[in-house]
């Protein structure tokens, strides 16, 4: 889709896969010019190094850019490491939302993502994980005229083959963006009762990025 993008992680599976994309993939050294993993580093720094590859710098944003989009991976893979991780991962997201704050030069520029991985699921837990439109409490005469998510649809006829659950869980920000829901932390039960988008494919979720960022046409209604 013409996006410049960059994926920065310690893992070896994704740096092939990374590789295989089409991505420019940088460990976390490269990135802070130190022998250290990003969770190693000032937080602070860390945020900074970001925004700069996608031409930010300080206060400003600068005419152009090295990237249009960048990946970073913070992964759990150590047993017993899971609250680390996600104490890293919520002060770099604060750090990141303070530099781009309300109404500045930054916020106007930036579109931000979390998604956040907790495992897979097998059969048996589709009755918890379900986030499917089936599963609301929706008065049978209007059952017709639910909308359904375009990625459901092949045409006007649905797809069978669409799962109403998914192992992650995704949260997006955009300065000036008016549609929104009304969830309030990160959490399942939050994003069951107030999310929006329910689910969506991770090829959809790449190329709705795009979308956002001008490089390509919106995928469905």
């Amino acid at each position: 889709m013409g996006v410049r993008a960059a994926l920065i992680t310690e893992n070896k599976r994704l740096k092939a896969c990374g590789g295989k994309l089409g991505l420019s993939v940088f460990q976390s050294n490269e990135l802070i010019n130190e022998r250290s993993s990003l969770v190693d580093s000032p937080v602070n720094l860390v945020a900074m190094e970001l925004l700069k590859l996608l031409g930010i710098q300080g206060e400003r944003v600068l005419d152009t850019s090295q990237f249009d989009l960048v990946f970073v991976h913070v992964g759990a893979h150590e047993e017993g490491q899971v609250s680390k991780y996600t104490e890293y991962i919520n002060s770099l997201v604060g750090e990141i939302i303070l530099k781009a704050k309300h109404e500045s030069e930054i916020g106007y520029r930036l579109q931000f993502s979390v998604v956040l991985s907790y495992g897979g699921t097998s059969k048996d837990d589709e009755s918890v994980f379900s986030m499917s439109n089936k599963n609301r409490n929706t008065d049978s005469n209007f059952a017709s005229l639910f909308p359904s998510q375009s990625y459901t649809m092949k045409g006007s006829n649905p797809r069978s083959n669409v799962r109403d659950y998914c192992p992650m869980m995704i949260t997006q920000w955009q300065d000036a963006v008016t549609r929104k829901d009304t969830v309030e932390t990160f959490s399942f039960q939050d994003f069951l009762e107030n999310g929006g988008n329910l689910t969506i494919p991770s090829d959809r979720f790449v190329h709705e990025v795009a979308f956002k960022l001008w490089k390509a046409p919106k995928y469905g209604a």
